[in-house]
Parts: structure tokens; C-alpha cells; sequence
């Protein structure tokens, strides 16, 4: 039997029964995950180990998968919005709006500049939260617990902020095709500037916890490197593509949103190790506030928050009740009635781990005809094995944490 269809067991199994007799041989295998505390999600990574040392090691995914772009394709485009939140569940905004953009791309529907500067402030708190949860967890897997107790709180500060605009916390089913379902209260804004004045302050605190500190830069300099070359080969986007040294952002490449319209640096690393990986999401945190404050700045006047597109944006709640148009309307909306034309788009956007694309064919029937999500977990995830190829097991746990793979968008 050809080696290549064998189990990783069976294979390591033969390179362990070779190796038998070599003096000083300590080959095992290890099976890490998958639902081991320390992968982050439900996968595995089966190990081929000398003592502590990793040989080989292969991944196994799928144990979360739901199939989504399966399901998408039995759905009305309204209805699919709830799958994208459950991807990378860190920034389900940023999955909400990438899919609400993709039908607006679909259907030629401009949206006013005032709800796309909204979107732009949801997107990139979205931003924040991931990165505070990636790089706080990485300080735990180096053992330093302290930096995630103390920034977490502010996670549930944006929380809270998403709750007064949608009512949702954690899968978030924010906005609506053509902007948002409502404008955002007087109070969303309130929570907004009191984490702006706040949180600046505990980030440049987390930053000096670890950015310096002996015991971390010993973990992680120099640990799980990867050239600018080879992460380009795997298809790496994001920051760990940043981290590489590789200067590529959707928002600035393929700006949407108006993301034009604000003045940011694009961080960028040299080494691409979990050093490079954690600083670039750093200084990227930085950046999402400053584009917040400036779009808080350029604000448009008004009370714009959605397109003038009544075929596909459902009508007050208060009319639904109580006239028979409107009533017609959101029934026809929501069940996916009103008709979309033939078309084969992509939409991309820069969620948390990378680009986040949108591939949508569609047969001029309510539901699409084909529906596939790029997320970059699913792509760069490729890399682990060789990324953890000769290092300590220890630092596999390290290398996957600065990573970031987050399971929901691994197996979608």
C-alpha cells in the first residue's frame, strides 16, 4: 500500500518500528487535540515526537463542520446572514457586513455615506475585539495570565456598545442590506466615547506587560517563523501575512466602505514569527482606533442609515402591523421573494485573520445557486505543520495561539 494512504498512525508507526534499535530513540506519538485546552477550537495536529521534539505532524479538521455553504444555498439572502456570524465569532460584525456588501455589489445598491462611516466604527471594534482576545490568549499559553484579566473587560465594553445597536452580543446578525435595521441610539455613542477615552489607556498598559518582557520574547522570538515567500505560497493574508513582511490590507488594496476616506499605516513585520505576529496585531489595534475617531470626526450630518431601496429593505414594524403594503413587503423580503439578477461576483473585506471573501453565483432564484466563504483560517492553517516542524511542543502551542485559527472559520 502506497505510503500516501496510509493513517498518519500507521505512517509513524513504520518510522517508529525503523528506528527502533537507533540508540537513544524515543519516538511516540502524540495526539494533540482535538479537544485538547491549548488548539483553541475543535481540531487536531497528530505528532511525531522525539522526547519533546516535533518530527511530523499532520492536522486533522472537520470536527465543527455545519456545512454552511450548503445550507446558504437553501436559504434567502436575508436568512444567511446568522451562518457568517458563526465563522470567526471574535468579529462577527466584520462577517456581516463583508456578506451585506456582496449582495450590495450584486445588486448596484449605493449606500449612504453616513452608513457606511457606521459600518466602518462596527467593523473595526470588531477589529479591536479580535486582536485583544488573540493576543491575551497568547499571553496565557506563555504563561502569563494577568494581561487577559485585565483587557477582557473592555471586550465586554464593545459588547455592550453592539448590543444598543443590534441587541446581540457575540453572533451579532448586525445591519441590513443597504446599511443598518435603525440608527444607533444617542447611548451607543455614549459607550463609544467613554471605550475610546478608556481603553487606550489598559492597551498601552498590555502592551508594556509584554512587548519587553524577558520570559515572552524568549517564548516567542524567533519561534514559528515563516518567510515572506513561503506565506505567500500558502496564501497567507491578514496579519500574519503582515507579520511576514508583506505590506497587502483589503482596505487599502480594494478599499470599501469608504475606507478611502481615512488616513492609516499599514503595520507590517520583518522575521514573521509569533513575536512579529503578536507586535503587528498590536499596532494594529492602534490603527482601528484612530480610524474610529476619524470617522467619528467626518461624520456626515443627518440621519442616514440605510438605502433608499424599499423592495429590499423591510419596512417599520409599526406599518407591518397595521397596513397591508407594507405588511406584503415584509413578506415578499423575507422569504426571499423580491428577484435578483444572474450575476458571479466576489466581495472581499479585512476581517481579524485576513481577507474574508464572498463568492456568490446566483440563477435569478431566491436563494443563491452557489455561495462560498474564503476564510483565512481555512487557508493559512495549511502552514501549521511546517511552521512547528523541529520545534518543542511547547512552542507548537505558542505558534497555533499566534496564529490565531479560530475553529468556526477553520470548518464552516
Amino acid at each position: 500500500m502506497s505510503e500516501l494512504l496510509l493513517s498518519p498512525e500507521h505512517r509513524y508507526a513504520k518510522i517508529i518500528k525503523e528506528r527502533h534499535n537507533e540508540e537513544g530513540s524515543e519516538l511516540s506519538i502524540l495526539n494533540l487535540g482535538p479537544t485538547h485546552p491549548a488548539t483553541h477550537g475543535i481540531f487536531q495536529n497528530i505528532l511525531l515526537m522525539d522526547g519533546e521534539k516535533i518530527l511530523e505532524a499532520e492536522p486533522t479538521i472537520g470536527y465543527i463542520h455545519r456545512a454552511f455553504e450548503k445550507i446558504a444555498e437553501n436559504r434567502p439572502f436575508y436568512q444567511i446572514t446568522p451562518l457568517t456570524d458563526r465563522m470567526n465569532y471574535c468579529s462577527s460584525p466584520i462577517n456581516n457586513m463583508g456578506w451585506w456588501m456582496t449582495l450590495e455589489k450584486l445588486l448596484d445598491i449605493e449606500v449612504p455615506k453616513r452608513a457606511q462611516y457606521l459600518r466602518v466604527i462596527v467593523m473595526e471594534l470588531a477589529r479591536i475585539t479580535d486582536h485583544l482576545i488573540c493576543n491575551s490568549i497568547l499571553g496565557v499559553d506563555t504563561g502569563a495570565y494577568t494581561g487577559f484579566l485585565y483587557v477582557f473587560q473592555f471586550r465586554e465594553k464593545v459588547y455592550e456598545i453592539y448590543e444598543e445597536i443590534c441587541g446581540a452580543r457575540l453572533t451579532t446578525n448586525m445591519g441590513r442590506l443597504g446599511g443598518f435595521e435603525r440608527d444607533w441610539s444617542p447611548k451607543a455613542f455614549e459607550l463609544l466615547d467613554v471605550f475610546l477615552k478608556d481603553f487606550p489607556v489598559a492597551w498601552k498598559e498590555f502592551e508594556n506587560l509584554f512587548e519587553r518582557n524577558r520570559i515572552f520574547i524568549d517564548r516567542t522570538v524567533n519561534v514559528g517563523a515563516i518567510t515572506a515567500e513561503k506565506a505567500m505560497a500558502y496564501g497567507f493574508t491578514g496579519p500574519n501575512l503582515r507579520a511576514a513582511g508583506i505590506d497587502y490590507d483589503v482596505r487599502v488594496a480594494h478599499p470599501y466602505s469608504s475606507y478611502e476616506d481615512f488616513d492609516f499605516i499599514v503595520p507590517v513585520g520583518k522575521s514573521g514569527d509569533t513575536y512579529d505576529r503578536f507586535c503587528v496585531r498590536n499596532a494594529e489595534v492602534w490603527e482601528s482606533l484612530s480610524i474610529i475617531k476619524q470617522a467619528l470626526a467626518k461624520m456626515p450630518e443627518g440621519n442616514e442609515y440605510h438605502a433608499d431601496v424599499p423592495e429590499y429593505y423591510l419596512p417599520p414594524k409599526e406599518d407591518v402591523y397595521t397596513t397591508m403594503e407594507a405588511l406584503i413587503y415584509h413578506f415578499k423580503i423575507v422569504m426571499g421573494e423580491v428577484p435578483v439578477p444572474v450575476a458571479e461576483i466576489y466581495h472581499a473585506v479585512e476581517g481579524g485573520n485576513g481577507e474574508l471573501g464572498f463568492y456568490l453565483t446566483t440563477d435569478g432564484s431566491r436563494t443563491p445557486y452557489r455561495l462560498h466563504f474564503r476564510r483565512p483560517c481555512f487557508i493559512y492553517y495549511q502552514a501549521y505543520p511546517d511552521m512547528i516542524k523541529g520545534s518543542m511542543l511547547s512552542d507548537a502551542i505558542v505558534i497555533l495561539s499566534s496564529l490565531n485559527v479560530i475553529a468556526g472559520e477553520l470548518d464552516a
